[in-house]
Formats: C-alpha cells, sequence, structure tokens
C-alpha cells in the first residue's frame, strides 16, 4: 500500500509552523508521556522510547519522558484510555501507526472514531517484512507461500496486531498478491506487539512472522531470524539493502507502515500547536535523520491537519482493502 501524502516534502511541512505563536513554542509538557499501545519491544513501543529520548536529547522537551506499555485490542485499550480517561491531558501522547488506522477502519475500537483524538504527526514510515527463524528451512518468500498454498494448516504467521490488523493485512496483502484463493485460509496467530510475535517464533512455536522492519532489525542483528522479503517498492538503502523485496521475488505486495502520534481530544490549542512543533522540529534535525536510517525507516513528514486528513484517506483506503479481501463486510 501506498499513500499519495508521502509526496510531501519537509519544506513545505515546515510553512505551516511560521504562523504558530510565541505560546505554541514555549509550550512544555510538566511530565511528559507517550503511551505505547504494546508490550515491550514492538514498533510502537520502539516509537515511543525512541522519540522521548531524542526530544529530551534536543532540549525539546525538559523532562525524561515515561513511557507506558498499555497493551490489548491491537491498540484499541489505549485508545479506550485515552478518550474515556485522559481526554484533556496535555502531557499525553500516544503511538499510533497504519495498524492503528486499520483498527478503526474495521471499527475493531468499539464505539471509537478518529475523531476522538487530535492527530499530531509522523516520523517515518516502516515498510513490512515476512521473516523466518535463522535456521528455518524457508529461504524465500515464494517457498512460504507455496507452503500456504499446498496446505495453510502447515504454516502459523505471528504477528504484533490483532486478528485483522495491519500485521495480518501484509500477509494476507503478500498472499493474495501469489494467487492463494482463499486468504481467509492463512492462519495468523495475533500476540501483543511484535517483540512477543517473534519470540513466539523463536520458540517453534509458528513458522514465520509479519511486521515491521524496525522490530524485525534487532533480531536480524542478533542472528535469531532472517527476512524472506520487505514489502517496500524497491530495495532500501544501507545496512537494509541485503534484504529482498517481495516484488524481485514475483510478489506484487507493498505495505508502508506509517508511524506518528495523536493527543487527547480536549487539550488546548497551545499544547496540540506545542506537540506539532516539537514533532515537527525532531523530524527536521539531523539526528533523527540519523536515527530513521539507522533502523530503516522511511522519510514521511506531515504535521497538524495535513496529517489528520492523511489519516482519513489512510482509514478509507483500508477499509476499501479490508472489504476487498473479505475481512469486513
Amino acid at each position: 500500500m501506498t499513500f499519495k501524502a508521502t509526496r510531501l516534502s519537509l519544506a513545505a511541512a515546515l510553512l505551516g509552523f511560521t504562523a504558530l505563536g510565541a505560546s505554541a513554542q514555549d509550550f512544555m509538557p510538566e511530565a511528559p508521556e507517550c503511551i505505547a499501545p504494546a508490550n515491550p519491544g514492538g514498533g510502537w513501543d520502539f516509537t515511543c522510547r525512541q522519540v522521548g529520548k531524542s526530544l529530551q536529547d534536543q532540549g525539546l522537551i525538559s523532562k525524561t519522558m515515561q513511557v507506558v506499555n498499555l497493551a490489548g485490542g491491537g491498540g484499541g485499550v489505549a485508545y479506550a484510555e485515552v478518550v474515556n480517561k485522559r481526554d484533556g491531558d496535555e502531557d499525553l501522547i500516544v503511538a499510533a501507526s497504519t495498524a492503528t488506522a486499520t483498527r478503526l477502519a474495521q471499527n475493531a475500537y468499539p464505539g471509537n472514531t478518529m475523531d476522538q483524538v487530535r492527530w499530531l504527526g509522523t516520523v517515518g514510515a516502516d515498510y513490512g517484512v515476512i521473516a523466518v527463524d535463522a535456521d528455518s528451512d524457508i529461504n524465500t518468500l515464494p517457498d512460504l507461500l507455496d507452503m500456504i498454498k499446498n496446505d495453510p494448516t502447515s504454516v502459523s504467521v505471528a504477528g504484533g496486531s490483532a486478528v485483522g490488523g495491519w500485521d495480518h493485512l501484509k500477509v494476507l496483502i503478500a498472499a493474495n498478491a501469489y494467487g492463494v484463493e482463499d486468504v481467509r485460509t492463512v492462519k495468523y496467530i495475533a500476540f501483543d506487539g511484535g517483540g512477543e510475535a517473534v519470540t513466539q517464533l523463536l520458540a517453534g512455536s509458528v513458522q514465520a512472522f509479519t511486521g515491521d522492519i524496525s522490530e524485525a532489525k534487532g533480531f536480524v542483528d542478533s542472528g535469531d531470524i532472517k527476512v524472506l522479503a520487505v514489502l517496500s517498492p524497491e530495495r532500501l538503502e544501507g545496512e537494509f539493502a541485503d534484504f529482498p523485496t517481495a516484488k524481485e521475488q514475483g510478489v506484487d505486495a507493498i505495505g508502508a507502515n506509517w508511524r506518528g502520534f495523536y493527543a487527547p481530544a480536549d487539550i488546548s490549542d497551545e499544547a496540540y500547536d506545542g506537540w506539532v512543533a516539537k514533532i515537527a522540529a525532531l523530524y527536521a534535525s539531523d539526528e533523527w535523520k540519523a536515527i530513521m536510517e539507522a533502523n530503516g525507516l522511511a522519510p514521511l513528514d506531515m504535521q497538524g491537519p495535513v496529517f489528520e486528513e492523511f489519516v482519513a484517506d489512510s482509514v478509507q483506503q483500508i477499509r476499501d482493502i479490508s472489504t476487498e479481501i473479505g475481512i469486513i463486510q
């Protein structure tokens, strides 16, 4: 999946912040907190911890950001917590991604909609991967998909999103592109975060893992897993250049997972503009560019109303895909 808003440039995004008042620039959270809606080790956890550290390192926040892991429901537990109990908390931001848009698109957060929070901005995009244990006899994505084609019950695929969530959709999109007639036969096992999903892969409980490259990187570096395919249009650069794409293996599947943040709906405009400005300044920094490169994050730069419009578009696109492959009616 690709999104038209990826064409937005950093320069265009930054123009919007020249209009912010001094009060927004002066906003400083008293007790900064980031909710990661999954257990430690996954992409949301990475987003909170890395962004929190970088914000403090660059003086954009004056105190250490507390990271709270609140797993459950593919992000639904955290979403409900913010909407129902933390609605005016100006110190709070929450890690979000395409997985969040996916659950909203599928009405999987009961009673909740995207307009119940305020969307702050992105810090990059994380391409999807499909991987196996380093010792597995499976060496290519077609090897894995052939096994699924021949006997769907022989392969269990673990992911860090709920059933029907973005990790699930990525492997279904790949299976659909490879000609698996009924993608609903693919065995997907949901865990609370990518870290737990990889742990189950290494324990031998499942045969494959679907997640994002930032989640997989540490396990690749340690020699525990091997990446069968990256769901990017072309090979990534640098240390990720050795990972083959699905496309070059004859599987026309692309999955880009944006990473960003939302905040409670009832915070003041000063707090909202302040968080938006901080995320924009972080993204524009050389330090963050280096972190993106080291962790396989692709450029994706949107803040404030532009990001909100992007999320709305994403929700609609994912709803259409989910209907097409039978996840929702």
